[in-house]
């Protein structure tokens, strides 16, 4: 007896439209939650730039306290121990010490996730002087005693960006 084997190869229409829709539905699925996730971490590097940045500033006060304390510098008035500018975080400043010259606290400034800084320029953020008001949107010029983002969004928990 001799059976005749017949071999079926490929897939039919109704099976690809079933994988198809399969697929569809996961992808439907999935990207929201990578979108969401994406998000989650520019939050987080948002949140570690702000305390790299604000931690670096305390610092630098901490510094010129103790080289005031020290009679280091000269009593300067309406000096508030800030630095004036973030990028002098960056270049240093002299405290009057032999060694190092200037001490420096941040090796760059960190940029903003939400507002990124745009071919070669410098990270923008929204900056507070030690003479301005907690919630001020406009920066007084003296010194450099906050920072903020610069972005109009809304976070995950429902706060703003510019309030953290």
């Amino acid at each position: 007896m001799l059976k005749i084997m017949t071999s079926r190869r490929g897939v039919t229409l109704v099976e690809l439209v079933v994988s198809v829709t399969i697929l569809a539905i996961l992808a439907a699925v999935v990207m929201p939650l990578a979108q969401m996730t994406a998000r989650r971490s520019r939050e987080l590097e948002l949140r570690r730039n702000l305390r790299t940045i604000r931690t670096a500033i305390d610092d630098f006060n901490k510094r010129y306290e103790k080289s005031r304390s020290e009679n280091k510098l000269p009593a300067v008035q309406n000096k508030s121990g800030y630095p004036a500018t973030l990028q002098e975080l960056v270049d240093g400043y002299d405290f009057g010490e032999v060694t190092p010259p200037k001490r420096k606290f941040l090796r760059r400034i960190p940029p903003d996730p939400f507002n990124p800084p745009k071919g070669k320029e410098e990270p923008k953020w929204g900056l507070r002087s030690y003479s301005d008001k907690p919630d001020s949107t406009s920066w007084g010029g003296e010194d450099v005693y906050d920072v903020y983002s610069l972005s109009e969004g809304t976070a995950i928990d429902g706060t703003k960006y510019n309030e953290w």
